[in-house]
């Protein structure tokens, strides 16, 4: 071989070889099926002891975001509801949501209160003494009513029972 046709062929060998260096290993089979994808969070906590869960439901400690039931006015309305249990609303305090919008509430120990009640495009809101409030159906059937309403600071959980014996209000 010719003197000067060495340097390009040593030349060219060395690129060679340097790229080759350079470049990662690529990975076995095995290796490529547990790689997670790039973007892809990794899991670190052992699940595999824990129950399965649908993704329709957030996890526990996750904020939920509500999808309301399927409901109409008729599952609630013109029925005397008691509280059964709250954060902040004392047990055994009255709700009944009118047919005609009135919303009147009234705790043991207090006068009824009369407020509104308007339910559109399936979103409930409470009106009580002039202040708006969205409000959740978290549930609903013959006999239960579970509200969330959207008060100024923390959600209000409400947990209503269908009350059959008590009298149904008068609107004001």
């Amino acid at each position: 071989m010719h003197r000067s046709m060495r340097f390009p062929l040593l030349a060219c060998v060395i690129a060679t070889c340097t790229l080759a260096a350079c470049q990662a290993p690529t990975p076995s089979a095995p290796e490529q099926a547990q790689a997670p994808a790039a973007g892809t969070p990794q899991v670190t906590a052992d699940t595999s002891q824990q129950p399965a869960r649908t993704t329709d439901q957030p996890a526990p400690g996750q904020a939920a975001s509500p999808a309301a039931p399927e409901v109409t006015p008729t599952a609630f309305v013109d029925k005397v509801w008691r509280v059964k249990s709250s954060g902040t609303v004392e047990a055994d305090t009255v709700y009944a949501f009118l047919s005609d919008g009135t919303l009147v509430i009234d705790s043991p120990n207090g006068t009824p209160m009369h407020g509104q009640w308007r339910f559109e495009g399936g979103k409930l809101t409470m009106i009580e003494e002039g202040q708006s409030y969205p409000t959740d159906i978290l549930r609903v059937d013959a006999s239960e009513l579970h509200l969330r309403s959207h008060n100024p600071g923390e959600p209000v959980d409400i947990v209503l029972t269908l009350a059959p014996d008590a009298p149904l209000p008068k609107a004001k």
